[in-house]
């Protein structure tokens, strides 16, 4: 089955008829995120997650929204150590939140939550944290898993507004990175957009005044300083290749 937004590979509506019996066993494995080399961040998450990533913009039907890069091909998370930990101090919060996630109705009206059933935690065996209870109505943990969402779908609206005034005052322009390997290969990573800093500097001052006023202005400054880190990733790419070199040598 086609992986359903990202790392999502069969998300279903919980309910207590489905789950009634349902555990989630916590693991400290994020194998699920192997196949992935960009992640959308919320705007909340700019101050911690541009010490570590490189914030750029993606496209997302006719709007953008901040991603962070996790690697320089297509499916490769640079942030994943061989055994599955996330090689870094701030984990996004679109990786946290799973395997749970917020459907939403024709309309957008109605979010029903949802789970993925591949998630090598689900089990019957009573491991972990139950879902429903002998009343088949929600444990507490799944009432804090509903917090977490909701709280992370609030964010994802103060995020769409602010991507929407990014669009529209035209700040954004493509981005292409291109990285030379210790083997000679030549990969580039495009696709993505950034604000460019003439275009930023050219705003008006009452343009800038209200982008300060709704603590817009510094996530544009959080995003800029975060391209350093492209240096980040690369080095991991590298670091990645040599660690496979031995064994490749030894085949």
């Amino acid at each position: 089955m086609a992986k359903q937004l990202l790392i999502y590979e069969s998300a279903v509506p919980v309910s207590a008829a489905r789950h009634a019996n349902v555990s989630i066993e916590a693991s400290d494995s994020y194998a699920f995120s192997a196949g992935i080399n960009a992640v959308p961040l919320m705007a909340v998450e700019f101050p911690h997650a541009s010490a570590e990533y490189a914030i750029v913009f993606a496209a997302d039907g006719d709007s953008v929204m901040p991603v962070v890069v996790l690697g320089i091909r297509n499916e490769q998370n640079l942030y994943l150590s061989p055994d599955a930990h996330w090689k870094a101090k701030y984990i996004p919060a679109f990786i946290r939140r799973y395997p749970f996630v917020f459907s939403a109705s024709a309309d957008g009206k109605r979010l029903t939550l949802c789970i993925d059933e591949s998630h090598p935690g689900v089990n019957r065996e009573g491991r972990g944290q139950a879902l429903f209870g002998a009343d088949a109505k929600p444990t507490p943990y799944v009432e804090k898993v509903l917090a977490f969402l909701k709280e992370y779908q609030l964010h994802f609206e103060r995020t769409r507004v602010f991507c929407h005034r990014v669009k529209q005052l035209g700040l954004l322009e493509p981005m292409q990175a291109k990285v030379t390997t210790p083997k000679g290969e030549k990969l580039t990573l495009n696709g993505f957009q950034v604000v460019g800093r003439e275009k930023l500097r050219a705003l008006g001052g009452d343009v800038l005044q209200q982008l300060a006023k709704n603590d817009e202005l510094e996530l544009l400054y959080l995003h800029l300083a975060s391209m350093r880190n492209f240096n980040e990733v690369k080095d991991r790419l590298i670091g990645a290749q040599a660690e496979a070199m031995p064994a490749e040598s030894t085949a």
